[in-house]
C-alpha cells in the first residue's frame, strides 16, 4: 500500500516563524524582550562572564540528567541534549551531547508558542511532553523531549529543554525498533506536545498514559523525573542569574550569543570560496526483507555569506521505518556545522540557522510525511543526511589553506543496532541498546589519521559503557570488545579504525535474551573518504548459534576469534528479530572513519607502524598501499615504490569489458 499524507496531518508541521515579533500572543502570554540598543549596550566583560555561565548551566543540565537517570545510554553513553532557548524558542546554547537531539528542540518549543498558547495555555510551573518528531525535539519517537518556560515578572522570559533516547515506549518490537514496520503505527505513538507538569506538580492523567506503552515503565519513569529535574535545576539558576544582573541584561547576552555566532559563522563563509559541491549518501534496506538502495542527494552552494543545502533528488519516501522528518533532516546539518565551521563560534543554534537555507521537498525519505515510518530515523536517514553534508562541507573547506584544517572526513557511517531485552540477571523485565558502536572512528583529517574508536562526531561528549557496566546491569557476557583491523578508510591520513564485540546471553533466568538488530551499511559502505581517499569497512555482524563457548569459558579459555566457538554462523543482513539462547553468540562489527587523500601518498613508515599495532593487514599495505616490508618489519623502500608505480599504471588501465550481469 502506498504511504499517504493523512488529512489534517499538516496541523502538525513546523512553521519556522511563529508570532515573535509581538510582544504579546493572541492568547495573552507576554513575551519579555529587549530592543537592539539593550543588546549593544552590555559591556564586553559581563557578556564574557554571563555567556559562559549560561553554558555552564546547560552542562550543569547534562550533569543533572546523568545523575538523575537510570538509564545506561544515558548515565554511560550521553545520548542526551539539553538546551536553553530564549522566549520564542530560538536555541540559545546547546551542551557538547547529542548535538542532532539539540537541533530539533526550537521546532517543538515553536510549535507549542503556537498551539498549546491559548488552551491548555503556558504558565508559570508548567512543562510539555513531546516525542513528535513531526513537530520537533527529537529525531524519532525515542526521543522524548520535556520542555519548561521560564517566567520573570509574569512575562515568559525563556525555555530550558531536556531530551534523552528512551529505551522502549511501546510499538511492535522490544526498544521500538519495529524491523518488519511498513508506517509509523506499528512503532511508538508520537505525542505533540502535551502539558505533564501543571503549576509544578506531574499530571497523573498524563504520566499514566505515557508509562503505559513502555515494557519498562519505572526506567522511563525515572528519566521523565531526571528531565523534569534537569529543568527544575536549570531554572533555578536562571532565576538566581537574572536576580544578580537584572533580566535586561541576561535577556540582552542571550540575543547577542545568537548575534554573535550569525555574524562570525558569516564572515568565517566570506573568506571561503563561492562554489557548489554535490554528493549522494545511500543506504541499504529501510525494512527486514528490503533489498533495495535509497538516496539521499545533496547539492550544497555558498555565496558570499550564506549556504544552501538543496536536497532535490532525494528518493521518495518508502514503506520501512528509516524515514525522518524535517527534524531528522535538520539533525544532519547541525552536527556538521557545529563541528566543521563553529569550533571557535559559540554553539547558539538559534544564530547559525540564520545563516543558511534549507531546500526540500516534503514526502522524500528525509523529509517524509505522516504516518511514514520513522522509528530508525536518527541513525538511518537522518544519519544518512549527516554523512552526505559531511562530504560536502568537507570538499568546501578543503580549498582554503587555513579552514581546510577544521574539515574531517565521515565518521562511523552508520549506526551498529544491537537490542536486548527480556529478564535480567535479578529477574526484572529489561530493555537495552548495546551502545559499543558509540566508539566509532573518526574521519581523517587534512594532516592527520582520524581518532581510532574515537566516537561520533554528533555527539562530542558520546562514550562507550564499560563493558563491566554492561554486564553488571544486564544478562550478557563478553567474550571480546576491541579495535578491528583494516576497518579505517585507507588514505594518505587513515580513517579511524572502527571496532566489534562480541558476547552471549548470560544469567537470564530464562536462558536467552530477545535480540533486535539494525544495521546498514553492509551492502556498500557509508563513511565515505575525501580527496581520493577511501571508504571505511562496511559492517559486519554474525549470529552463531549453538556454539562452544560456555564450555570454553569453563575450562579456563577465553575464545579470540569466531573460528573457535564453533557452532552454524549466520551472516546477518541489515534487519532481524529473533531470540539470542543460551549457548550462542553474537558478533557485531561496526564502521570506522573515511580517509582522507590517496593511499599510495601514505607515507610508508606510517604504514609499517599500523601493520605493527594491527590497524591494517599485510594484505590491505601490499593491495591498497603498496607498501612492501622487509623480513624485520621495516619498509623496502625500493620495492614499495616499484609497488606503487605498478598501482598506478593499473589504475589507468580500461575497465575489462563485463560479461554479463552480477550474480
Amino acid at each position: 500500500m502506498p504511504l499517504i499524507n493523512i488529512a489534517g496531518s499538516e496541523r502538525f508541521a513546523y512553521r519556522p516563524k511563529p508570532p515573535e515579533k509581538t510582544r504579546e500572543l493572541a492568547s495573552g502570554v507576554r513575551l519579555h524582550a529587549v530592543s537592539d540598543a539593550d543588546v549593544a549596550a552590555v559591556d564586553p566583560l559581563t557578556y564574557e562572564v554571563v555567556r559562559h555561565r549560561l553554558a555552564a548551566i546547560a552542562e550543569e543540565m547534562g550533569d543533572a540528567l546523568k545523575r538523575m537517570s537510570g538509564s545506561v545510554v544515558v548515565t554511560d553513553c550521553n545520548d542526551f541534549g539539553a538546551t536553553i532557548l530564549d522566549e520564542c524558542g530560538d536555541s540559545v546554547i546547546v551542551g557538547l551531547y547529542n548535538t542532532q537531539l539539540a537541533a530539533s528542540v526550537d521546532m517543538a518549543a515553536k510549535w507549542t508558542l503556537e498551539n498549546r498558547a491559548a488552551r491548555p495555555g503556558i504558565r508559570e510551573g508548567d512543562m510539555f511532553f513531546c516525542n513528535d518528531p513531526w513537530v520537533g525535539g527529537g529525531l524519532h519517537q525515542n526521543d522524548a523531549t520535556v520542555m519548561a518556560p521560564l517566567f520573570h515578572d509574569g512575562e515568559l522570559f525563556a525555555w530550558t529543554a531536556a531530551v534523552c533516547h528512551q529505551v522502549d515506549l511501546g510499538g511492535v518490537s522490544p526498544g521500538s525498533w519495529s524491523v518488519e514496520g511498513r508506517d509509523v503505527f506499528w512503532e511508538s505513538t508520537p505525542v505533540p506536545p502535551v502539558k505533564i507538569v501543571e503549576n509544578g506538580e506531574i499530571r497523573a492523567d498524563i504520566e499514566d498514559m505515557y508509562l503505559r506503552r513502555s515494557r519498562v515503565p519505572r526506567l522511563i519513569a525515572l528519566d521523565l523525573r531526571a528531565k523534569i529535574g534537569a529543568n527544575n535545576i536549570a531554572q533555578e539558576r536562571l532565576t538566581q542569574l537574572i536576580a544578580k544582573y537584572g533580566a535586561k541584561t541576561i535577556k540582552a547576552v542571550m540575543k547577542r550569543m545568537m548575534n554573535d555566532a550569525e555574524s562570525r559563522l558569516k564572515a568565517k563563509l566570506r573568506e571561503l570560496p563561492d562554489g557548489e559541491w554535490s554528493g549522494v549518501a545511500h543506504q541499504d534496506s529501510f525494512r527486514s526483507g528490503d533489498r533495495n538502495i535509497y538516496k539521499i542527494a545533496l547539492k550544497m552552494s555558498k555565496r558570499g555569506e550564506r549556504l544552501t543545502f538543496d536536497f532535490t533528488g532525494t528518493d521518495k519516501e518508502v514503506e520501512g521505518f528509516a524515514n525522518c522528518t524535517l527534524a531528522g533532516l535538520r539533525g544532519g546539518i547541525m552536527p556538521i556545522v557545529l563541528t566543521m565551521l563553529c569550533g571557535d563560534i559559540p554553539w547558539a543554534p538559534g544564530g547559525i540557522y540564520r545563516c543558511f537555507d534549507i531546500v526540500s521537498e516534503p514526502g522524500t525519505i528525509n523529509n517524509c510525511n505522516f504516518p511514514a515510518g520513522i522509528g530508525k530515523a536518527s541513525v538511518a536517514s537522518a544519519w544518512a543526511t549527516q554523512n552526505v553534508v559531511s562530504e560536502c562541507v568537507g570538499n568546501m573547506l578543503a580549498v582554503h589553506p587555513e579552514h581546510r584544517k577544521s574539515l574531517m572526513c565521515v565518521c562511523c557511517g552508520t549506526w551498529d543496532l544491537a537490542l536486548l531485552a527480556g529478564l535480567d540477571q535479578r529477574g526484572n523485565p529489561f530493555v537495552t541498546m548495546v551502545c559499543d558502536s558509540m566508539a566509532g572512528g573518526l574521519g581523517a583529517r587534512v594532516d592527520q589519521d582520524g581518532v581510532d574508536t574515537g566516537g561520533l562526531n554528533c555527539i562530542p561528549m558520546g562514550r562507550v559503557a564499560d563493558v563491566e557496566i554492561n554486564e553488571f546491569s544486564f544478562p550478557m557476557l563478553y567474550l571480546w570488545r576491541r579495535e578491528e583491523m583494516d576497518s579505517g578508510g585507507p588514505g594518505r591520513f587513515r580513517g579511524g579504525a572502527g571496532g566489534s564485540s562480541c558476547f552471549i546471553p548470560y544469567d537470564s533466568p530464562i536462558g536467552g535474551v530477545h535480540l533486535v538488530v539494525s544495521a546498514t551499511g553492509k551492502a556498500l559502505p557509508q563513511a565515505t573518504g575525501l580527496s581520493g581517499g577511501y571508504p571505511a569497512a562496511t559492517q559486519h555482524d554474525v549470529l552463531v548459534r549453538g556454539a562452544d563457548a560456555r564450555s570454553m569459558l569453563a575450562r579456563g579459555h577465553i575464545p579470540a576469534s569466531l573460528d573457535e566457538v564453533g557452532g552454524t554462523a549466520q551472516v546477518l543482513q541489515q534487519h532481524l528479530e529473533t531470540n539470542l539462547d543460551a549457548g550462542d553468540v553474537y558478533f557485531t562489527h561496526w564502521q570506522g572513519g573515511g580517509g582522507y587523500g590517496d593511499p599510495l601518498l601514505r607515507n610508508p613508515i606510517l604504514v609499517a607502524r599500523d601493520i605493527a599495532a594491527h590497524k591494517v593487514s599485510p594484505r590491505a599495505a601490499a593491495e591498497i598501499y603498496g607498501v612492501v616490508l622487509l623480513a624485520d618489519g621495516t619498509v623496502d623502500t625500493s620495492a614499495t615504490g616499484a609497488a606503487r608505480e605498478r598501482l598506478r599504471r593499473q589504475r589507468a588501465e580500461p575497465a575489462p569489458a563485463s560479461s554479463g550481469e552480477l550474480a
